[in-house]
This record gives structure tokens, sequence and C-alpha cells, in this order.
């Protein structure tokens, strides 16, 4: 691989997959600025470069809860049809723009209903912004619907509700969101339970504010078959173990990981030991407004900090695609169209690799 220079453009040029991305967290500063003057949502100030210092909440962060905060303007300009599907719309160029092939994207609809839109409108509108993007662009899109850990469990059954309504219709998958300390995802169960009967995909955030607790009651109460962050799961061996002989994938989004201080820092940051460890982890966003970041930043990162080569970047590439809520014979054709892709660009892969 020493032929290999592992810099920005050969990352972005990467086919990639993006599988945790909060769609609130990831708009645009000039769209926020547009949509607020259109619905005249008073903004904290109305200079970008301010309000960009207000939302990008850099690596002086102390907390999740703190890390949480941009939302509330973000979603304030997030109450109609026309908002919610362009800031899908333009998330998807953005991504698109550094090769990402597959993009699932989260919501929680919940929060998009303060002007009278309905929740059904809510998703009907994200999906049409989805629905368009993938006609324009070379990209696939997936809808992940958000319960959320501090509202009420029926919040969350009327969310799985609307998951299941709208399965086969772009909604993929069913997630649990927010802050955990406090929030056991148990209290959740019913939801989740009616997602699983109606076998929709659950991926949950867990052990990122939280410890080894929380991860094994999202897989043992309410079934995730994915764990978003999962940053503390080091703490517990056998459950780390059990997480890797039964390939659960790890959402990893490392910048946000030091941000929201569910790691103290990029030095111990657990990335390098899990991959090298064979847990099948994943590289994300998160949030690419409110971390300041892409997924080709993130993937430079590995790089730079953790000193990760091109023949490791590769299957950091492969777990993502196949850890998508897809349907195993779609996957198996977005692996092989990436492989073939990064073998053009010199890189060879294993054919079982797991």
């Amino acid at each position: 691989m020493s032929e290999i220079t592992l810099d920005q453009e050969f990352v972005r040029r990467l086919p990639k997959a993006e599988l945790h991305c909060h769609l609130d967290g990831s708009m645009r500063i000039s769209t926020i600025m547009e949509l607020a003057r259109e619905q005249n949502v008073e903004l904290p100030t109305w200079d970008q470069a301010e309000l960009s210092s207000i939302l990008e909440v850099g690596m002086e962060c102390q907390s999740l809860e703190q890390y949480l905060r941009p939302f509330d303007i973000t979603i304030s300009v997030l109450q109609n049809r026309k908002a919610l599907e362009r800031a899908t719309y333009e998330l998807a160029e953005d991504c698109a723009a550094e090769n990402i092939r597959y993009l699932e994207v989260r919501f929680a609809p919940i929060f998009h209903t303060r002007k009278g839109l309905k929740l059904t409108g809510v998703i009907d509108a994200v999906l049409a912004g989805a629905r368009r993007a993938e006609k324009d662009m070379d990209i696939r899109i997936g809808v992940i619907i958000c319960s959320i850990r501090h509202t009420t469990p029926q919040d969350s059954l009327v969310s799985s509700e609307l998951a299941v309504a709208f399965k086969n219709r772009g909604v993929i998958g069913f997630d649990l969101a927010g802050a955990e300390d406090g929030f056991p995802a148990k209290d959740h169960k019913e939801a989740f339970d009616r997602v699983v009967r109606n076998n929709i995909n659950v991926t949950v955030h867990a052990g990122e504010a939280y410890g080894p607790e929380s991860i094994h009651q999202a897989l043992h109460f309410i079934s995730a078959n994915r764990i978003g962050h999962g940053t503390r799961l080091r703490e517990n061996g056998d459950l780390l173990n059990y997480i890797n002989d039964h390939r659960i994938p790890l959402e990893m989004c490392v910048t946000s990981n030091v941000q929201t201080k569910s790691v103290e820092s990029f030095e111990v940051h657990p990335v390098r030991f899990y991959f090298d460890y064979g847990l099948r982890v994943t590289i994300n966003t998160d949030n690419r407004l409110i971390s300041k970041t892409t997924l080709t930043d993130e993937y430079m990162l590995l790089v730079e900090r953790y000193g990760f080569t091109a023949d490791e970047l590769k299957y950091i590439v492969i777990n993502g695609f196949k850890s998508a809520f897809l349907p195993f014979a779609e996957k198996v054709k977005m692996v092989a169209q990436a492989t073939r892709e990064m073998e053009e660009m010199g890189l060879k892969i294993r054919r079982d690799y797991i």
C-alpha cells in the first residue's frame, strides 16, 4: 500500500456509508438563516459567523447535555414540510459530494409539530426530500425514526406506530436517542416490542453518557441490532465479547464522542482497540453541523490520530455497507460495488472478511 497517499482527496473518493447522522444536527448555517427569515423565527444572532460559533460546539464542550443545546435552534426552523424536505435534500447533497453512497438519516418526528404539522406530514416531507435526492444523485437513503429517552414511554409508542406505518415506504429503522443518565431504555420497552414484532431494525444510543448497563439494556430489553456510540463497552469484557461474537455493529462518531465527553480526549478513544479486537466498527458523523465535521474528516481522524492504514480503512468502508439496514441482497450489491471501486483505487479486499 506504499504507493497510496492517505490524504483528504483519496479518502473523499472512497465509497462510503453513513449510518448515524441526525437531520437536525446536520444542516447548513445559511439554510438555517434563510428558513428563520421565511418563518419569522428569532435567532440569537443574524451574523453568520456568530451563529456558527453558537451552533458548532467545538472541543470545549463539556457534556452531552451541553452538546444538545444547539438543537433548540435548528429544530425551531424545521417546522414545516418545505423546510424538512429542503434540509433532507441538502444533507444528501453534502453527503454525495464526498462519495457517500448510502445514508441513513435519523430524526424525532415529535420535535417537528410545534406549528401544527402532523406527524405523518413530518415523515412525508423527509421522505420526499430523500426520494428527490436519490433521483438527482448517486445515493441511496433510508430513514430512521427516533424516540427520545427523556420523553414519555407513550411518546415512544406513538413514534413506533409511525415506524410501523411507514415501513416499506422509506423508513428502515427505529432508534432511542437523547440523554442516557436517568432515562433507562427499559422504560420504552413497549414501543420497541411493537417495532420488533413488525420486523423493523433497531439501533440504540447506548454506552455514550452512561456505562455498559445501558448497552446491556439496549441489547436485551429492547432488541438493538446496532449500538450507537458504545464508547463505554470496553468496561465490560463479557458484553464486549458478546457484541463481537454476534457481529453487532458499533456506530462510532469520534469527534462527537470527544465533544460530548463520552471519552475524555482523542487519545483515550477506544476506536483503535475496538477495531483491532475485531469488533464491527463503523465510522459516522453524528451531527455534521454541531460537530463541524464530515465523514471524510472522521476517516482522516482514524489516519492521523490512530494510525489507520489504507489496508484498514477499506474494512471500515466494508463494515459500513455490511451494517446497513438494507435487505441482504441489496447489501451484497453495495458491498460488491464498493469493493470494485476500492480495488480500482489500489486496495485489495479479502473475500472472506466478516
